[in-house]
């Protein structure tokens, strides 16, 4: 009887032994997620910024000065001039401009450029490529006192030379060629963005 109780006890702790390092062996998995944040700084430089930006020079610009279709009126008619800064430089302009008629044959033509409008002036700073524009009002068939009486009024005029605000000239093609009575008077507006 002896022996078989022992045997019992053998087979229960060997149970319990088994079922103790069941225990004891198990294993944990733990999911580790990890989030990088990466932050790129670009530094963009441009050619001439706005604050920056001298006053053009006449190598600086292309212009044209054009008739604006249906400005007719009262001996009245309008021109924009239209200058375009074709350096790789940004340059400015500023206020009205000025500049003196040009015959057919390049011969100065009596010019008397004032301000019109209410006189209001910005800076305009041109970026390479950007273009501004002033118009200006004059007559081209009410002869004033110094014109011509009989015929037109002053000769024709097919240049409009601009002095440029930081140096030199800028011929500008007038289309079509025209007289400006009053001896050589446009009223000019202010310099503005072309668009």
């Amino acid at each position: 009887m002896v022996g078989r109780r022992a045997g019992t006890g053998l087979v229960v702790a060997t149970l319990g032994l088994t079922a103790a390092g069941c225990g004891l062996g198990s294993t944990k998995t733990a999911t580790v997620t990890q989030t990088h944040t990466v932050t790129t700084t670009k530094t963009v430089t441009t050619a001439g910024s706005a604050s920056s930006a001298k006053p053009c020079t006449g190598g600086q610009l292309a212009g044209t000065f054009n008739l604006v279709p249906g400005s007719a009126g009262a001996g009245q008619i309008v021109y924009a001039l239209t200058l375009k800064n074709t350096s790789p430089s940004a340059c400015s302009l500023h206020g009205i401009p000025s500049g003196t008629l040009l015959g057919a044959t390049g011969a100065a033509l009596p010019t008397h450029v004032t301000a019109g409008g209410a006189g209001r002036t910005k800076r305009v700073v041109l970026q390479p490529g950007a273009s501004a524009v002033a118009q200006a009002r004059f007559s081209s068939t009410v002869a004033g006192q110094g014109d011509s009486q009989s015929g037109t009024c002053q000769p024709t005029a097919h240049t409009l030379q601009v002095t440029a605000p930081g140096g030199g000239v800028t011929d500008a093609a007038i289309k079509p060629p025209t007289s400006v009575c009053e001896q050589g008077s446009l009223n000019f507006e202010a310099f503005d963005y072309a668009g």
